[in-house]
């Protein structure tokens, strides 16, 4: 992907667009699916590119303050990020299997949020949510790995 939209949303911002920033934009806009800290030091590290440790933790928390990526919880509790929309409010879904993860609409949110304000007397400054659940790909997988393995737990065609 081209770190253009990156490098616009820190520059709207407010933001300096540094050589390290867009270094660590550079990195972001390549990955597919979320991604972790570690991640990018990784690739950085494998790319040869001058950008440390400490710079891509400040830079992502950068990115994520001003709505460039979303940061979500892992269903192993590591942190993860995924590339977003700043103008786009939705949600995640995480596959608790494989970690992928895929954007879902706000849909009817601003209701349920309206009827929480009421019950609560709270006023709803922001949200976030994930949900947990299995992807199609790791589901498939479980079909096939279950047709795989009788009903005795033994692999179909084998003696016991």
């Amino acid at each position: 992907m081209d770190p253009s939209p990156i490098l616009e949303t820190i520059a709207a911002s407010g933001l300096r667009v540094t050589g390290p920033r867009r270094t660590v934009a550079v990195l972001v806009a390549s990955q597919d699916g979320h991604f972790t800290a570690a991640d990018l030091v990784a690739e950085a590290a494998a790319r040869r590119l001058r950008v440390g440790r400490a710079t891509i933790f400040r830079t992502l928390d950068a990115l994520a303050a001003v709505g460039a990526v979303e940061r979500i919880d892992l269903p192993s509790g590591e942190h993860a990020y995924v590339l977003c929309r700043p103008d786009d409010h939705h949600h995640h879904v995480v596959c608790a299997s494989c970690g992928r993860t895929r954007e879902v609409d706000d849909g009817r949110m601003a209701d349920v949020l309206a009827e929480i304000e009421r019950l609560t007397g709270y006023r709803i400054d922001s949200h976030r949510i994930e949900l947990y659940g299995t992807c199609p790909v790791c589901r498939r997988r479980a079909t096939r790995r279950t047709r795989r393995v009788g009903h005795t737990g033994q692999a179909a065609g084998t003696a016991s």
